[in-house]
This record gives C-alpha cells, structure tokens and sequence, in this order.
C-alpha cells in the first residue's frame, strides 16, 4: 500500500496527523540552546494565537509530502529494507524531499513577509527536519 492510498482512509489521515503533530511537538521539545529557546518560543506563540495552526499545516502539505516520500519508501521497500531503516540511514535525502514541498509553498505564497521568514529559517530548517526523519519513517511504516 502506497502513502497516497494510505490517505484516501480518512480514519488513516487523522491518526497520521494526530502522530506527525506529536513528532512535531517532540522535536520542538528536544531544542537546546538560544536557537531551541527561539524555536519554542515561536512554536509556543503560534500555538497561543492560533491554536490548531500546526495540525492545519500538517493536514494542508501531507499529500504532498506523500508524493514527495512515495519514491523514497519505495526505495527501501525495493531493497528490502524497513522504512524506518532506510529513512534513518538516507536523513539528508529525505529531509531534502521534505524541504522541497515547503520550498515550494514558500515560493508560491502571496505574503511577502512568508516568504522572508521562510528564507531566514530555510538554513536551519534542515537539521531540525533531520533530527525527525526517523521518527517520520516509523509513522509511515506503521502505516504502510
């Protein structure tokens, strides 16, 4: 079963985001330092002004995340491998997928000001998605 099959079940859909909004939650909590500091208190105020914001988000890029990860997991199915595996041993690869989608909806947003926010934390944007790519590849085995 593919990762856009998985979303068609719309019971599937909501335990996915339910888990990638918990993996979420998890990585914010794991920064350290002035930068984690910075991530939790922009987390925390997104939360307060706009509860739900991060599940919206979640529920809006997972098909597209899914188009981007498909060929990714099909590559570890192919060699016989375990997602979670091949996600933990291929993190910049993945995390690259990932920033692509967002890259993407950055560029295409009409908000000027995304657009600048979304450039000034492209750069660290890549550890922290790589820190999570494990934990995302055993969500979509879970699944799949």
């Amino acid at each position: 079963m593919n990762l856009n099959d998985v979303l068609s079940d719309e019971a599937k859909q909501a335990s996915i985001t339910e888990d990638v909004c918990r993996l979420v939650d998890d990585e914010v909590g794991k920064q350290r330092g002035l930068s984690g500091v910075a991530v939790k208190a922009g987390y925390k105020l997104v939360q307060g002004v706009k509860p739900g914001f991060v599940r919206n988000v979640v529920q809006a890029l997972l098909p597209e995340f899914a188009a981007a990860l498909e060929p990714i997991r099909e590559q570890a199915v192919a060699q016989g491998q375990t997602v979670s595996g091949y996600f933990s041993a291929h993190t910049a690869e993945v995390a690259e997928a990932l920033l692509a989608v967002t890259d993407g909806r950055a560029q295409s947003s009409e908000h000027g000001s995304v657009r600048g926010a979304y450039g000034k934390l492209r750069g660290s944007a890549r550890k922290n998605v790589q820190s999570a790519v494990p934990g995302l590849g055993k969500i979509i085995e879970r699944y799949t």
